[in-house]
């Protein structure tokens, strides 16, 4: 099915032909249609699977009906990178449409976007807190906003957001269209459409808690200890060509990063202490290859939408099972192949067995030579083994090690 075919306007479908894209992916494919139809809609799938443009080109549709430079969809975010990413996919869509564009969020000064506001904006992407500053100051005026979205609610929610969202929905006009878009649904998320959203359609394309089918998930087993330097090995092996490492702080972040660069690799840190400036720049770096490791936090790596990530690494395993989903989604994007190692000590075992638990997949578990950890790990739980048979090992494509 063409994206022609979703009722698009021609515009419209020109340009996601000029940036590669032929056939829609399911959750445009079932998302579309009823936005263009007016309906609110609360759509469900994993990270990489094409939500951006299923709720920007039914926006960009409607607003090039009657073009303005008025204030009329407002699309909520929850970190900086996602909004200049979905900022940059709007200008891409809409080129054809002559519609205006503005990214709001912290970490930059408030004068720029003010007069972005003044000049006149058909979609303003936010943040909630720097949003709200411009509320608070009176440069907005919310009465001509038809649209509203809430892109990645649970992980705004899980960034204590949750009062921010609330005073922007106490102040937007009640007739208006709502969408709605994450990951994992939550009953928190659920409570949250309940309020924000009138009749929805829901759209759930994959089952919830599910990571992208063309991930190769694996387990390294190693001593917390020797953790920076089994992985610094494994990425010396050279068979990566882009890695994203996530740490559980931001100056474990730092403090990787810094000793993988001893070891000769090229990285870069991402976290919330840095500038905004700092952290484009890094950005621009992982996505030109200048910087082919990126050691994050995962606030900080929320939004990274960079081509041909080959692997994830978890260097610290999450606490929060679906953490490890959201992690894991930033590789295998749009149909490709992607690996997912979790490297795990000893007093890490019940997290990764929590997660295996949520996804319902055993991951092989691998012994690095010269790294073998002082305690043996164990088999994954027998609950596991059972609802679905284990993943094909790495250890032949990788020339990691031998199976423990």
């Amino acid at each position: 099915m063409p994206f022609a075919s979703l009722g698009l306007r021609p515009e419209l479908a020109r340009a996601v032909a000029e940036e590669g894209y032929e056939t829609p992916t399911p959750i445009q494919r079932d998302t579309i249609p009823l936005a263009l139809a007016g309906r609110d809609v609360v759509g469900s799938a994993q990270t990489g699977t094409g939500k951006t443009a299923a709720f920007l080109l039914p926006i960009l549709d409607r607003l090039a009906r009657t073009p303005g430079n008025r204030f009329r969809a407002l699309i909520l975010v929850p970190t900086r990178e996602l909004a200049e990413q979905v900022l940059e996919r709007a200008q891409a869509y809409g080129r054809h449409l002559g519609l205006r564009s503005a990214a709001i969020y912290g970490g930059v000064g408030m004068e720029p976007q003010t007069q972005a506001l003044a000049r006149g904006v058909d979609i303003v992407v936010a943040t909630p807190g720097r949003f709200l500053d411009h509320m608070g100051r009176g440069h907005t005026d919310l009465s001509r906003i038809e649209t509203l979205v809430l892109d990645e609610a649970d992980r705004m929610l899980d960034m204590g957001f949750a009062p921010d969202v609330r005073r922007i929905l106490d102040a937007l006009p009640t007739q208006r269209q709502t969408l709605l878009f994450s990951a994992t649904i939550s009953n928190d998320v659920d409570r949250l459409a309940q309020r924000a959203l009138n009749d929805p359609a829901a759209v759930e394309v994959a089952r919830r808690a599910t990571p992208a089918a063309g991930i190769e998930h694996g387990i390294v087993a190693v001593d917390k200890l020797n953790k920076k330097d089994a992985l610094a090995r494994l990425l010396q092996l050279d068979v990566v060509h882009r890695a994203l490492i996530f740490t559980r702080t931001k100056y474990g972040a730092d403090k990787l990063a810094r000793h993988l660069k001893k070891e000769g690799l090229k990285v870069g840190a991402l976290h919330g202490d840095k500038a905004q400036s700092a952290r484009q720049r890094t950005l621009e770096d992982f996505r030109a290859g200048h910087v082919r490791i990126l050691v994050a936090t995962d606030v900080a790596a929320r939004g990274i939408d960079v081509d041909a990530i080959d692997m994830v690494v978890n260097y610290d395993v999450p606490a929060d099972p679906e953490i490890y989903v959201h992690r894991v989604g930033r590789t295998a994007r749009a149909g490709a192949q992607g690996l997912a190692l979790t490297l795990m000590a000893p007093d890490e075992w019940f997290l990764v067995a929590a997660i295996e638990k949520l996804i319902g997949q055993t991951f092989p578990r691998e012994i690095l030579p010269g790294f073998e950890p002082s305690v043996a790990p164990p088999p994954a739980l027998a609950l596991v083994r059972e609802r679905r048979p284990s993943t094909p090992g790495i250890r032949a494509r990788r020339g990691m090690g031998r199976r423990r």
